[in-house]
């Protein structure tokens, strides 16, 4: 696996003065307004909001703490080749929902909320948002009414079943070129 440093790949963080989501001065820096090693319902860490969120509202930025070329079980994929670990580090443990209520806006390198999120709400986002393949699948046990059961990146999901998430640019590119068995396009 080729492990690129962050230097080289330059990802804009906005700055605004007074942001609440640059509370926390730096993306190595802890965010207040997290708790990080909280526990979900089935005892894996994740990430809980200790403050209110609305829907559209930035909940953090985050830039690149190492970049790869291929996934593994602790990045986040950014455009069809680019893999990062997340900084701040504590959105690692940002965990899958297949109901979430964050996205990850690749453009903006913004944590993003889908609906509102209220004080010690588990964030969470649909990770074939993000991968199309996966270095972990999983059998999922979100418990939503929208669970699709096995996770394994958007590629491994039927035609159709990422018609109500919100994807990152490189995945609807990559559903927009797959080609069915019959080979006509989807």
């Amino acid at each position: 696996m080729t492990v690129i440093s962050h230097a080289a790949l330059e990802l804009p963080v906005p700055v605004s003065p007074g942001d609440p989501a640059q509370q926390g001065s730096g993306l190595d820096a802890e965010d207040p307004r997290f708790e990080r090693d909280a526990r979900d319902r089935l005892g894996e860490r994740c990430v809980r909001s200790l403050v209110a969120f609305a829907a559209g509202d930035v909940l953090v930025f985050f830039g690149a703490a190492a970049v790869h070329d291929r996934p593994t079980r602790m990045t986040l994929q950014l455009s069809q080749h680019q893999h990062i670990e997340l900084a701040p580090g504590f959105l690692a443990f940002t965990n899958h929902s297949c109901d979430p209520n964050a996205y990850f806006d690749v453009e903006r390198h913004a944590l993003v909320a889908l609906r509102p999120i209220a004080p010690g709400d588990e964030v969470t986002f649909f990770y074939p948002s993000t991968e199309w393949y996966m270095a972990s699948p999983f059998e999922c046990h979100c418990g939503t009414a929208r669970c699709l059961r096995r996770i394994g990146g958007a590629s491994q999901l039927p035609p159709g079943a990422l018609s109500e998430y919100r994807v990152a640019p490189h995945i609807a590119r990559q559903l927009a070129q797959r080609v069915p068995p019959s080979g006509h396009a989807l």
